[in-house]
């Protein structure tokens, strides 16, 4: 991978880790499907009319945003409403990379050489100290439902990896459309009619902020930047890089929230990140795609 497109893999992870304070904001005010339904709304409208319909077919971009968009942050909202904190969903989200692998082997063909494949099974069995040490002192509801999430994120990876859309912006604008309305009817079927008409009342200036800064500096530029890299690259070199939403998560959730993982948690943390070391060194045996600069899309944010 070009050193330009790691930094851009790095920037992609703090731009991440920093999110999830300001979901954790949002969810004080707002039911956490309404919050969703909201945040992609403004994902796709007003740019949907502006940025062209990427060049995949209507299923590829529905998968996508059916998986990468509702399924991840729907479940992941769901999580931290029901008390997963925001440091260690930061950490538990990234069961992702787990999946994604695993599934890019599967529909892909795209298998990483063993010490990479190493780096990630010490990453995973961090991952599952992690999860010991918050089950010892809280329900594992809201921990599940995070894994789900994570697992629902590699779907979609997946799939736009197969789909090699140069043009994130375009794929992250159009799978948006997907996200409101389904998002509305589950919330009036988990949480009533009453409290999703009531939470958009209940819309703060909190709230708003929240708002704004998943909308334009996590998805558009975040989910922008991260669907070039799986277009330009194997999925199995992108994903040890955004392991490293997990160190800025939990270390933004400590800073802003007085959030203070325990011991077992923190030696899980310092488990995963050395497998994020070690697999992060290591190229896969497939050759990375690099389209042409006149097939990407020129208003990426950079």
């Amino acid at each position: 991978m070009p050193a330009r497109d790691r930094l851009m893999a790095i920037a992609v992870a703090v731009i991440w880790g920093v999110n999830f304070i300001a979901i954790r904001w949002g969810l004080d005010d707002v039911a956490p499907l309404v919050f969703v339904a909201v945040r992609f709304t403004f994902v796709a409208l007003p740019l949907v009319f502006f940025v062209p319909r990427p060049k995949v077919s209507w299923r590829v971009v529905a998968a996508v945003g059916t998986f990468m968009s509702l399924g991840q942050f729907g479940l992941l909202y769901v999580a931290m409403d029901q008390g997963m904190p925001a440091g260690l969903a930061a950490l538990v989200l990234q069961a992702q990379v787990v999946f994604t692998i695993l599934l890019a082997w599967i529909a892909l063909g795209e298998v990483a050489r063993r010490r990479q494949i190493f780096g990630v099974v010490i990453g995973s069995i961090g991952l599952a100290v992690v999860a010991l040490g918050f089950g010892a002192d809280a329900s594992v509801l809201p921990l599940l439902i995070t894994v789900g999430a994570a697992a629902s994120w590699a779907v979609g990876n997946v799939v736009a990896r197969a789909a090699k859309v140069t043009s994130g912006l375009s794929l992250v604008v159009w799978s948006a459309l997907v996200v409101p309305l389904p998002s509305l009817g589950l919330s009036i079927l988990v949480d009533g009619w009453s409290t999703t008409v009531n939470a958009f009342a209940d819309f703060s200036w909190t709230a708003i902020g929240s708002t704004a800064f998943t909308v334009v500096v996590s998805t558009l530029i975040g989910y922008t930047w991260f669907n070039i890299l799986l277009s330009r690259h194997p999925a199995a070199s992108v994903m040890p890089y955004i392991l490293l939403v997990t160190p800025v998560g939990m270390m933004a959730a400590w800073l802003v929230l007085d959030e203070t993982p325990g011991y077992i948690e923190l030696i899980g943390a310092a488990v995963m990140l050395a497998g994020v070391a070690i697999a992060s060194v290591v190229r896969t045996t497939t050759a990375p795609t690099a389209p042409s600069a006149s097939t990407t899309d020129a208003s990426v944010p950079r």
